[in-house]
């Protein structure tokens, strides 16, 4: 028999509502269809944001032709993300410019990641760092609201910074792409992808190291090299991290685990 639920007025509802925030163009499929899909079959309230209000697509280097094959998503991935692209939420979106957007009304808020270069509009946008500012203090348990990103989604909240230079994420520990990740991938591939694997371009700093100066401490970042799922949770905050795709499953796993156990009784 499943625990009963408790419900407890301005924190969780019966059916957590759960916000994508995206650029209009570039994240990676798996990072944001394999979560989409877990969050609908456990019974989510699931809704994106762009820009503008414009249906977000991924990186069609990841869905599709050589690189597909190659170094994307898997056949079953791709065919996730056709019905996601196809599903109300992402064909009506919110913007998140509109001047009555909030992430208030939201019990969950997830930042996919994603390598291509139209990505920095999400990561560099004044506004959503505005956004996250205000919502990100809100996680710190035992509130129960919770922010979740993967890979470049956590470059959104590290470059989220508050007047006296402090990121949302600065008391938090947290993973995201690892350097030996993106510098295998980057110089593997750039006879015939170019810069295509560093989002700001060739010589760039990478996303571990952009990360960590935003934390209070370097032993904050964690990590780990192996290809197996890994994802992390702060202590203080509901907050979970993950690397790159091949931690999506398991990152959506732990996000649903996360809001069960606010439903438990102690």
């Amino acid at each position: 028999m499943e625990d009963p639920q408790i419900i407890n007025p301005g924190t969780l509802t019966a059916s957590p509502r759960a916000i994508f925030i995206m650029a209009d163009y570039g994240h990676d499929p798996t990072e944001t269809a394999v979560p989409w899909a877990a969050f609908k079959t456990a019974g989510y309230d699931v809704s994106f944001a762009t820009e503008n209000g414009k249906a977000p697509r991924c990186d069609k280097k990841m869905v599709e032709g050589v690189t597909q094959k190659l170094l994307g998503a898997t056949k079953e991935v791709v065919a996730t993300y056709k019905k996601m692209q196809q599903s109300e939420e992402v064909l009506h979106p919110n913007a998140w410019t509109a001047p009555d957007f909030s992430l208030d009304p939201y019990d969950l808020v997830v930042f996919p990641g994603g390598h291509e270069k139209s990505v920095r509009q999400v990561i560099e946008s004044p506004i959503v760092h505005n956004l996250i500012l205000d919502y990100f203090p809100k996680t710190k348990k035992p509130g129960r609201k919770v922010v979740a990103a993967v890979c470049h989604g956590v470059m959104v909240l590290s470059e989220s910074k508050d007047a006296n230079g402090r990121s949302a994420i600065h008391d938090c520990v947290t993973t995201a792409l690892p350097t030996q990740f993106e510098q295998t991938a980057y110089w593997g591939t750039r006879v015939f992808l170019g810069d295509y694997y560093k989002t700001f371009g060739h010589g760039s700093e990478n996303v571990q190291e952009s990360v960590t100066k935003a934390l209070a401490s370097p032993s904050q970042f964690k990590s780990a090299l192996n290809p197996g799922p890994f994802v992390v949770e702060d202590e203080n905050y509901n907050y979970i991290s993950a690397r790159y795709p091949g931690d999506a499953e398991l990152f959506a796993e732990e996000i649903i685990k996360l809001f069960e156990s606010f439903n438990r009784i102690v």
